[in-house]
């Protein structure tokens, strides 16, 4: 079989900004710190490694102990969760949505990619470690992103109400859509390890969270991959400095805003990439899932009666 490598700038899928980006486009530098190449990677080792403190790695890798809790981990994996607690080991992270089984193929795409470079930075600074992580999207809210997959041109859709966080959401009546694939598929050896993988990851865990960690610890457990849960109180408790700029200096919305004007003023080609908001955090619970916003020194949650002081919040 012939294989031929098309550059990403010749493929059409992609805007004028990520093709000179990918090109390393001179005109774009003040946009980002570093180039993601080897000369950019040993910077930012070196930068991430003056900041990020003992006690830091010592909640991350506690976390993890919980979250895995219940697990069959691997011996790579139990090592690189062990790693994190050296001051020189370093992190490579992809997230992704909680898609049924996987979703489309760049959510294995980004994992795959996740765990090559972690092997390509060790051949290039064998002094230091690198873990592949996975974040789990776990509050993400989009369910009809994420409620369906594809086989052979058919839509295998998991239809249920739900609203909140989705990785709360209960995996009761995926038994369904489990009968109706297994149908499609067959019973040819790779059939059954199909079946056998969604059955113990949907129809035998409670919520999307654990079924997704699951499912994903199953393909890649071998590598070394670590799954995160960012819907876990020790891990936010790391964040509350953030939060409280955000919350109410607005920093976040100050800069994007900022760059918008600046990338406009590069090139009208250049397509706004987002439209920043004035708060970026949300009231979760109780399957509620909405923005913070604030009016006249309050802060309400969107589309509810709750509300808070300032004093409140902090």
């Amino acid at each position: 079989m012939d294989i031929d490598c098309l550059p990403l700038v010749k493929t059409g899928y992609f805007s004028k900004l990520i093709c000179d980006y990918v090109t390393a486009d001179t005109k774009l530098k003040p946009l980002y710190n570093r180039f993601p190449n080897l000369d950019g990677f040993k910077g930012q080792i070196e930068e991430k490694g003056k900041h990020f403190t003992q006690s830091q790695r010592s909640v991350l890798f506690s976390s993890l102990i919980e979250q895995y809790k219940g697990i069959n981990v691997s011996k790579q994996t139990n090592a690189n969760i062990e790693l994190l607690k050296e001051k020189n080991t370093f992190t490579v992270v992809t997230g992704h949505q909680l898609n049924l089984f996987t979703g489309p193929l760049y959510f294995l795409y980004k994992i795959i990619s996740t765990i090559n470079l972690t092997k390509e930075l060790k051949k290039e600074f064998p002094d230091q470690n690198f873990v592949p992580i996975y974040w789990m999207a776990t509050e993400d809210h989009d369910f009809d992103e994420i409620n369906y997959f594809n086989f052979k041109g058919l839509k295998f859709q998991w239809n249920k109400e739900a609203s909140g966080a989705v990785g709360h959401l209960p995996t009761e009546g995926l038994e369904e859509v489990f009968a109706l694939y297994s149908k499609t598929i067959g019973d040819s050896k790779n059939a059954q390890v199909l079946k056998e993988l969604f059955e113990s990851a949907y129809l035998k865990h409670d919520t999307l969270t654990d079924a997704t960690r699951f499912l994903a610890n199953k393909i890649f457990k071998d590598y070394g991959l670590v799954i995160v849960d960012g819907d876990d109180v020790e891990l936010k408790k790391l964040l509350v400095p953030y939060m409280k700029k955000d919350i109410f200096e607005q920093t976040a919305f100050k800069k994007v805003s900022e760059t918008i004007e600046e990338i406009t003023q590069i090139s009208s080609d250049y397509p706004v990439q987002v439209n920043p908001r004035e708060i970026n955090y949300f009231y979760l619970k109780d399957g509620i899932r909405e923005r913070l916003v604030e009016s006249k020194g309050k802060y309400a949650v969107n589309d509810t009666a709750i509300t808070f002081t300032k004093e409140e919040l902090v």
